[in-house]
């Protein structure tokens, strides 16, 4: 019998609606200004949002490491849903997949991530903290854009 991976889900509301969140996931220029686990710099983005697309990430923490993310996109529904791979350049035997739903609610959004297949529980416990605070810096960035006007 296959044990099953671990995974985790975050479910969230983000006071800004579905097109603006989805364009924080899908546009580099979105993405470099919240994506990461601390307040470390975005170093660089790049988003092809779109079945067999790709994106890549490279961030870094405060504490000087650079991380650097990529996947594909294996599902792409403007403003509801993104589903793609995940994994690290240094470790891409590790593969895993989020899934990121998108729901209208009277506040803005109810986002829900699932991240899974995970290669053990360290794993995902490490991104269950990285995830929660880049969504932290994800819904203050909705609010910083909110105040900008945008």
């Amino acid at each position: 019998m296959t044990q099953e991976k671990p995974s985790l889900t975050i479910v969230r509301r983000i006071k800004a609606p579905p097109a603006r969140v989805y364009a924080a996931w899908t546009r580099p220029e979105l993405m470099v200004r919240w994506w990461g686990p601390d307040a470390g710099p975005v170093l660089s983005a790049e988003a092809d949002p779109r079945v067999g697309g790709r994106f890549r990430v490279v961030f870094q923490t405060l504490d000087g490491e650079t991380h650097d993310c990529r996947g594909e996109y294996l599902e792409v529904e403007a403003d509801r849903k993104l589903v793609f791979t995940w994994e690290w350049v240094t470790l891409p035997e590790r593969r895993s997949q989020v899934t990121l739903g998108l729901r209208p609610i009277e506040e803005g959004t109810e986002l829900t991530l699932t991240h899974a297949q995970f290669f053990d529980e360290a794993a995902r416990d490490a991104h269950r903290g990285g995830w929660g605070t880049a969504l932290d810096k994800l819904d203050a960035f909705m609010a910083r854009l909110e105040d900008e006007g945008n």
